[in-house]
């Protein structure tokens, strides 16, 4: 009898179920989408029991007809929600795209306390963080602060939903900004300087933690945060390998076997499993710069494919339009949350479909400006291989413009559910079963050198932008 295994990936602007075979085959898929909330400027905000609902129709659906060896998660990382004592919440779910801690946040990052706990953390000081969110609350809401019987992520809150316990996987907790990438704890001197306790977390467990469901019989796996399963997922905990996602946002993950900090707070680190560790940065602005080009400036039903096939008939450099997208400020490697986008260069020659190649290719000059951090040595960065995940993976158009930007090989494997199937190699292990080695269904993409030149001079413009505007 043919055996399933499931992964949950709880993302920013949906929910994916999906089947796989023993192989990493996709048996079925399902999604299911809910909104981003915007109430006030800088505030990014989702309803958690929308969230809750979309991930019980994905299970229900997923689960029809079959019995899985178990159901493991992914999740989209820092959030933040407040939870009464019955579990409920008292707050949305605060997103890592909330910029409201903002103020507070530049405050701490050039303090010598900030610099104290990036060095226990290995989490930069900025508005993206859980840490920086829920010292919002307790400078600007004291009534919900006070009230708080715990902080938890919206994957905590499934889980919780779930099985009745308050868990948190060390991958999820290393994007908190609480807990000590050293030792893997929740950081003491933090939660003093925030005012609140440990019980006032979840417990800190490993991702192939697992729990039988309060009102089903399915085993759950904790499994953990999106991009750390994403390298797993793709094979980009090897050796050689280098991890891009792009989703919503953005990261550039490089696996490393101990803690890494940075001596510019540029990086992000976290753990996944054992002596796996992850070099990262991640960036605001992904995919979520390409709906908004889609419904607020070119205000068309479109779908992404017709667009994506206008950029293709644009040359490589986009005849000297260059977009800087920082719309929701920016994270790595800059960390500047007022940061804004800008486009340069525009003349009476360009058209709609420069204007979307061109977004997409800053969206990948943001990414490599992180991977020259990662990997600044440029002989090992050229014989680094890129593992390609998420939405962006189903575009031959993106992912060959990957290629000729990085100047790096590119493979795609046949499921761009990179996280998902992350999630379901942390299950496998939980359960004790032989986990596949490498997923072998890969496609190539290879630099087109006759792209070169103009991409290297687009990117050293790209590169002088942002400090120019910032002295304006």
């Amino acid at each position: 009898m043919e055996s399933f295994y499931i992964g949950i990936d709880i993302g920013t602007t949906a929910t994916k179920a999906v089947c796989f075979d023993i192989n990493g085959k996709v048996i079925r898929e399902f999604s299911h989408s809910y909104p981003m909330y915007h109430p006030k400027p800088d505030w990014s905000v989702q309803k958690p029991d929308e969230i809750l609902d979309a991930v019980l129709a994905c299970i229900a659906e997923i689960t029809k007809g079959i019995k899985p060896e178990f159901i493991s998660f992914s999740s989209a990382m820092q959030s933040i929600i407040a939870v009464n004592k019955d579990g409920n919440p008292i707050t949305d779910a605060v997103l890592w795209a909330d910029n409201r801690s903002h103020a507070w946040a530049e405050k701490l990052k050039n303090s010598e306390q900030g610099k104290d706990f990036y060095q226990k953390t290995g989490i930069p000081i900025h508005p993206f963080s859980p840490m920086t969110k829920i010292a919002w609350f307790k400078e600007f809401d004291t009534e919900v602060f006070l009230k708080t019987y715990k902080f938890i992520s919206i994957k905590e809150y499934v889980w919780q939903k779930l099985t009745g316990e308050y868990a948190i996987d060390s991958s999820m907790a290393s994007g908190t900004g609480l807990m000590n990438i050293h030792n893997l704890k929740w950081e003491l001197d933090i939660l003093d300087y925030l005012n609140i306790q440990e019980n006032q977390l979840s417990t800190i467990y490993s991702p192939t933690h697992q729990s039988k469901g309060l009102s089903d019989n399915f085993l759950y796996i904790l499994g953990g945060g999106d991009g750390a399963l994403a390298n797993l997922g793709t094979g980009a905990m090897k050796q050689g390998r280098i991890a891009l996602t792009i989703g919503t946002s953005g990261a550039v993950r490089l696996p490393i076997d101990k803690p890494y900090i940075d001596s510019e707070m540029r990086t992000q680190c976290y753990h996944l499993i054992g002596n796996q560790y992850l070099k990262l940065g991640a960036v605001n602005n992904g995919a979520i710069v390409l709906q908004w080009l889609k419904e607020s400036i070119l205000k068309t039903d479109d779908s992404f494919e017709t667009l994506f096939e206008e950029a293709e008939k644009i040359p490589a450099g986009s005849e000297g339009l260059l977009f800087v997208p920082y719309l929701l400020g920016e994270r790595a490697p800059i960390w500047d949350a007022s940061a804004e986008g800008t486009l340069l260069g525009i003349r009476i020659i360009h058209s709609r479909g420069h204007l979307i190649r061109s977004t997409l290719e800053g969206i990948l000059f943001g990414l490599l400006s992180v991977t020259e951090i990662l990997l600044p040595d440029l002989d090992k960065r050229h014989g680094t291989t890129i593992m390609a995940s998420g939405g962006f993976g189903k575009s031959e158009l993106w992912l060959q413009m990957v290629a000729d930007i990085f100047q790096m090989n590119v493979a795609v494997s046949e499921t761009t559910e990179g996280s998902a199937w992350g999630a379901v190699l942390l299950g496998m292990k939980s359960i004790k079963i032989e986990v596949p080695d490498d997923n072998p269904h890969m496609k190539l993409f290879s630099p087109n050198p006759l792209n070169k030149k103009v991409y290297e001079q687009n990117f050293d413009k790209f590169k002088r932008v942002y400090p120019l505007l910032k002295e304006l």
